[in-house]
């Protein structure tokens, strides 16, 4: 097992110049971007399920071992909360599943005042289960209701890894799978979220902390969503530099 460090997302215009050449076409960004980290997080998939054509343009531009990880799709996460996942899930898998080896976990992000309900996730993680036997689930809370044994112990159950954050309710960092994902949403993230450089001195922790779980066989992908201003990169490329990870993510 290994880290990977990337960021939530690749289109910011605010990063050309910063990290991409202002002269590099943005239809070039995603190539520009898989040769600098080894991992992406689409955020955008949150908003809207992109065309199956686009997600196998994504395969197709990236090099063997990069991993992508997917963000399940608001209308499942916050509209219906979880619930009848039997009904809207097999077409998240049917888009997604065409970045084929490139396919990395689903960040399933619960919404904000939705208090702890594991009967739902229990019911959402065995659909996902059985709808795509063998992928990766991570599960990011914004309620502090859910931080509790009980989340826990659901999680564990599927095999789902519990995502590790710097927004409130600020999760621990609990392991429940044999690999785990963290996502930095800025150092002053409950004031001014997604802004702002972390720096080596927060990093720094961060990077003993990758590290040991590592060492201990832990797997961990970790994805900066400080991406205004073109922080994200910076931040991204520092973790990396300093885990001195090879290109390759866990389970790849």
């Amino acid at each position: 097992m290994t880290a990977a460090v990337g960021c939530s997302g690749w289109t910011y215009r605010a990063w050309r110049g910063r990290f991409y050449p202002a002269d590099l076409p943005q239809r070039r960004w995603l190539e520009h971007y898989a040769a600098s980290f080894p991992t992406v997080e689409s955020n955008a998939t949150f908003y809207r399920l992109p065309r199956p054509e686009t997600v196998e343009s994504w395969a197709r531009r990236v090099p063997p071992g990069f991993v992508v990880s997917v963000k399940l799709g608001s209308f499942g996460s916050h509209r219906k909360k979880l619930s009848d996942a039997p009904r809207w899930l097999p077409n998240h898998v049917d888009v997604v599943r065409r970045l084929g080896a490139h396919l990395g976990p689903t960040l399933v992000q619960l919404p904000p005042r939705w208090r702890r309900d594991t009967g739902r996730l229990d019911a959402f993680l065995a659909t996902a289960t059985e709808l795509a036997p063998g992928w990766r689930w991570a599960v990011e809370v914004r309620d502090p209701s859910w931080v509790h044994d009980d989340t826990f112990a659901v999680l564990e159950r599927h095999g789902a890894a519990w995502c590790v954050h710097d927004l409130p309710p600020k999760p621990p960092p609990v392991l429940t799978t044999s690999w785990t994902y963290v996502r930095f949403h800025g150092p002053h993230a409950e004031e001014r979220p997604y802004t702002g450089r972390y720096g080596a001195r927060r990093l720094g922790r961060w990077t003993e902390r990758i590290a040991a779980w590592r060492e201990a066989g832990v797997g961990c992908l970790a994805y900066f969503n400080n991406d205004v201003g073109g922080a994200a990169p910076l931040d991204a490329a520092w973790l990396l530099r300093r885990l001195g990870t090879a290109a390759q993510a866990p389970g790849t």
